[in-house]
């Protein structure tokens, strides 16, 4: 970092001291030898890319579910939610940024981290960190007026330290269907959009709804759901993924696991008797990196080719097209339970 660097960061923050009136010079001393201290997330190493580019197509897989939406699962403390202005926003991951385009604040975000590629023009979102570590120096040179992180995908030292700086900070953190609707009303509330927002959560609500009553008294089938491929992971009770399964009529034989994502080898899969394998891919994974189902073809799904490819990307972040995913993946299982019933494997 160069000294005209130390002295733009060093005038950024006076700016945002006077956001505040707590911060003294001790702490401002403190923090901004910490700044400097602290690499970029540019100086990642290539190790670290590999890890989080593995991670994109992954869920949530925190198994946190204290702070549930209702007991004040988005901690809005620190924020002013009667403000009439629309505050500009760092929104911290792809599906903090997804929501808030459905509500019709996506033109309010300055910054946001790597991954958030949907809708479209969010590729044009300048980026200020990863999963890993955000660039706090870019966070003070925006100035945003509203962060949004997700509780258990960003580093909570960085959260920390923007707090004691005197940015407003709100959680994300999502575990089911019906906490999407809860969020959208939220960020609704403090974006300037609560017509929108109340309008996208009611129709969402109604479309969970009624899919759970089509596909509420369907004829279980046993599916195994591959999560990842190297090493072989599922998911259980707890997981994002599972509330799929449960609303699609499919039993999992590894429901009952204690952790929500646990990994298994091809043993455990071999004894049950599996009648539907669901390998979601995102959009740039291809079938080589996914598990080569077809060197077992003992197993019944394998043997009866069914078996399906959702799209990852969509299931995996918790935002309005899970729900749209939700409903192409209930269909698709419908067409195996119809397949079984015909040829009475079922």
């Amino acid at each position: 970092m160069t000294a005209n660097d130390i002295k733009n960061i060093t005038n950024a923050m006076t700016k945002t001291i006077t956001k505040t009136v707590t911060v003294n010079a001790l702490t401002l001393l403190i923090l901004m030898v910490l700044l400097i201290l602290t690499p970029s997330a540019d100086a990642r190493s290539i190790s670290d890319y590999l890890v989080e580019h593995e991670q994109r197509s992954e869920p949530n897989i925190s198994n946190n579910s204290t702070n549930n939406l209702d007991t004040n699962k988005l901690d809005t403390s620190n924020v002013d939610a009667h403000s009439t202005a629309k505050p500009t926003i760092i929104a911290l991951s792809p599906h903090i940024v997804e929501m808030l385009y459905d509500i019709g604040a996506g033109e309010q975000i300055i910054g946001t981290t790597t991954f958030a590629d949907y809708p479209e023009q969010a590729k044009q979102i300048p980026v200020i960190g990863n999963y890993l570590r955000l660039q706090i120096e870019k966070v003070i040179t925006l100035q945003p007026d509203l962060i949004i992180a997700w509780k258990s995908g960003n580093p909570s030292d960085d959260l920390a330290r923007l707090q004691q700086l005197g940015f407003k900070v709100i959680y994300s953190q999502p575990n089911s269907f019906a906490d999407v609707a809860k969020e959208m009303l939220v960020f609704g509330e403090f974006t300037g959009h609560k017509v929108t927002a109340a309008r996208k959560a009611n129709n969402y609500l109604a479309s969970l709804n009624a899919l759970k009553t089509q596909y509420q008294h369907k004829e279980k089938i046993t599916g195994f759901y591959e999560l990842w491929s190297r090493p072989l992971t599922t998911v259980a009770k707890g997981s994002w993924p599972q509330q799929f399964l449960s609303l699609c009529g499919v039993k999992n034989p590894f429901e009952d696991i204690a952790t929500p994502y646990p990994q298994i080898n091809i043993e455990s899969v071999l004894k049950t008797p599996i009648q539907l394998i669901i390998q979601p891919l995102s959009e740039n994974q291809t079938d080589k990196q996914a598990f080569n189902w077809h060197d077992w073809p003992v197993i019944p799904a394998v043997k009866n080719k069914q078996i399906i490819q959702p799209d990852a990307d969509a299931m995996h972040r918790m935002t309005v097209r899970s729900l749209n995913e939700l409903q192409h993946l209930c269909a698709s299982i419908d067409q195996t339970r119809q397949w079984l019933q015909n040829n009475n494997a079922l």
